[in-house]
């Protein structure tokens, strides 16, 4: 099993920034894709960013150039700077690794953008 939490989430206004962490526990294997995924009230869970233990990382058209992720493979944490946050940015954000045959998920980390 693989325990993942979240942190860093809050509340920021437009143009201000945010970092969340998604800290990976228990049985990690030292292949995986770790990926960020947010929800907005209303909406359906998105893609927001990922990144695989060799460094690749790919993002939603509608955050490139605003955020980035990157993992430290020592702490077992993918981090995602999001900066020039929007209010279309609002939304829980969800930390998601797969490793093997199976796929994990931390429990979320409301992220508010609002002036």
């Amino acid at each position: 099993q693989v325990q993942l939490v979240e942190s860093g989430g809050g509340l920021v206004q437009p143009g201000g920034s945010l970092r969340l962490s998604c800290a990976a526990s228990g049985s990690t294997f030292s292949i995986y894709v770790m990926r960020w995924y947010r929800q907005a009230p209303g909406k359906q869970r998105e893609l927001v960013a990922r990144i695989t233990n060799t460094g690749f990382t790919n993002y939603a058209d509608s955050v490139k150039g605003r955020f980035t992720i990157s993992g430290d493979n020592v702490k077992n944490t993918v981090y995602l700077q999001m900066n020039s946050l929007k209010p279309e940015d609002t939304a829980v954000y969800y930390c998601n690794r797969i490793q093997g045959p199976t796929e994990y998920w931390g429990q979320g980390t409301q992220v508010t953008v609002s002036s």
